[in-house]
């Protein structure tokens, strides 16, 4: 299935008018306010947007893997930053997650409520003190006769505060290093689960991310993710996919960005002659056409990788950080040709300005990123 394929078209056209008549209208006002509303969530699921390549039985669509990205590019492309983020976390990983590492039971329980938006979902792995090592995480969880007991924190969780479900990553062994991590789905109205304020960040205004905590939190056994003591292999295993929905929010928020940027140049005039015709802005525009051409060839590389099974975590930390520095890059280049004008918050390159920063922090920072590459170069 390419991108010319009338049934892709067909989809993205959908996807399309979802957002422009949903999200569009409302989302500069979620931005000012700083939260979006639960409902956004329930209006996407009813556009069948939530689980679009999940298997019908479980609630969702049955579609092709890459029409969720397609999904994640659009709403990137719209400017709705926050939203992308918050998708990603729930349709391309949580979800995702589940289906491939779930039960049965599991599946049931949880898929066709997150397909209608009903349950939204988030991953905890992050924590005040271990940051991007995740081997580090303090959080424990200890067997009881009641189930599972865990304690401890989580940071920059997106999703956090409106999340009904969260996948929280946790020390089952606390002696064993990675190999002592595992996942529990975690309903967050147990007690013992609470949530920090909300996390007030530079960009992406509208999405939600929060501080997690867990004090004496108690899931029953049946709350365990996979098996005990495999949880840092499931999230190596997931890690093409969740870095797939970042290359695509990449490439759908610079194509954005790009578009503001031509309209701009071509209506603005400087010195008696239109932005467009200095020579400084056609060369910095064929750049970041170029930038863009390139990245997408290799993304189309990575999605049909990924669809036979063969794509690995060095060719995902490759994708993670050449298209999410590409759309810093690009994005900053963008601003530069809207002047004065483009530091505004009335001009919307601004908000894809500072939107683009966090991409190559979460999800592995770009630094994260290039020791990938450099250990299966150097072999340690």
């Amino acid at each position: 299935m390419t991108s010319a394929d009338p049934d892709v078209q067909l989809f993205r056209d959908m996807i399309v008018r979802a957002l422009e008549q949903e999200i569009a209208p409302h989302y500069q006002d979620w931005e000012d306010a700083g939260t979006m509303p639960r409902s956004v969530w329930r209006t996407l699921g009813e556009a069948g947007l939530l689980g679009i390549d999940m298997p019908e039985e479980y609630g969702g669509a049955g579609a092709g893997f890459e029409i969720s990205q397609i999904a994640t590019e659009e709403i990137a492309r719209q400017g709705f930053g926050g939203l992308a983020s918050g998708y990603n976390i729930h349709a391309n990983i949580v979800m995702p997650y589940i289906l491939h590492i779930g039960s049965e039971a599991q599946k049931r329980q949880w898929l066709p409520r997150m397909s209608t938006g009903e349950v939204l979902g988030a991953i905890a792995m992050t924590e005040p003190g271990a940051g991007s090592d995740l081997a580090a995480m303090r959080t424990a969880a200890e067997r009881t006769a009641e189930g599972w007991r865990i304690n401890g924190a989580k940071v920059f969780i997106t999703n956090g505060m409106q999340a009904e479900l969260v996948i929280v990553c946790a020390k089952t062994d606390p002696k064993a290093g990675a190999k002592g991590v595992s996942l529990f789905l975690v309903d967050a109205g147990l007690p013992g689960f609470s949530h920090g304020k909300a996390i007030r960040k530079i960009g992406q205004h509208a999405g939600d991310t929060a501080e997690l905590f867990f004090s004496d939190l108690v899931v029953p056994e049946d709350a365990l993710l996979g098996e005990e003591g495999r949880g840092f292999a499931y999230l190596m295993q997931e890690l093409p996919r969740e870095r797939l929905a970042v290359a695509a929010h990449a490439l759908g928020a610079t194509e954005g960005a790009l578009a503001l940027t031509l309209d701009y140049v071509q209506q603005r005039t400087a010195f008696g002659q239109r932005i467009a015709d200095f020579q400084n802005t056609r060369f910095k525009l064929a750049e970041a056409k170029a930038e863009l051409a390139v990245a997408r060839a290799y993304f189309d590389h990575c999605i049909r990788k990924y669809r036979r099974g063969e794509m690995d975590a060095v060719d995902a930390a490759i994708l993670k950080l050449q298209l999410t520095e590409m759309q810093c890059r690009v994005t900053d280049e963008c601003l530069q040709l809207f002047g004065g004008y483009g530091y505004t918050v009335e001009y919307p390159i601004s908000r894809f300005y500072v939107d683009a920063r966090v991409q190559t922090i979460y999800a592995g920072t770009s630094e994260i990123m290039k020791e990938v590459i450099a250990r299966s170069m150097l072999g340690k």
